[in-house]
């Protein structure tokens, strides 16, 4: 893919750059995608989702680790986008999550808006801006850091 903007990604291009399955491939679709810099993507989520049995019964609420998982894996789709990466033989793994702060909770029914940046890259080490919002309220933000690494190595 080139560094211009590209619009509308669905579920299979979105497969076909990570690895994810499911229960546990949390991007439904890319609206924008800056390879490189930056990902507008988003999940739906419903009550069909595994973890709501479990988290919590008659209180459905999505867990927070899930919520900045599907911010990482939208922060892969930047990564994994950039020309001469082959994605077949890589693997985007967090390093680091800092500042993380949880607004709101996420419930079946939201749509769940995954905005991040790239804040910084130094050889295979990406550090970027996450901010999740559903109806334009901040559900969750923070900062990951991930590393994209050969499948081999693993």
């Amino acid at each position: 893919m080139s560094n211009t903007e590209i619009s509308n990604l669905n579920i299979q291009k979105i497969m076909s750059m990570l690895p994810h399955r499911y229960p546990f491939l949390l991007v439904d679709r890319v609206e924008e995608l800056i390879p490189g810099e930056h990902v507008k993507a988003y999940k739906n989520v419903t009550i069909n989702e595994p973890f709501f049995q479990g988290h919590f019964p008659n209180l459905p609420v999505m867990p927070g680790v899930l919520i900045i998982e599907s911010l990482a894996q939208a922060g892969g789709l930047i990564v994994l986008s950039v020309d001469g990466i082959d994605v077949a033989d890589k693997v985007f793994l967090f390093t680091g999550i800092d500042k993380v702060k949880f607004r709101r909770p996420v419930v079946p029914g939201d749509k769940l808006e995954l905005n991040v940046t790239k804040i910084r890259s130094k050889m295979n080490i990406w550090k970027m801006k996450c901010v999740a919002t559903v109806d334009g309220e901040i559900a969750a933000q923070g900062e990951v850091s991930a590393a994209i690494v050969d499948k081999e190595s693993l």
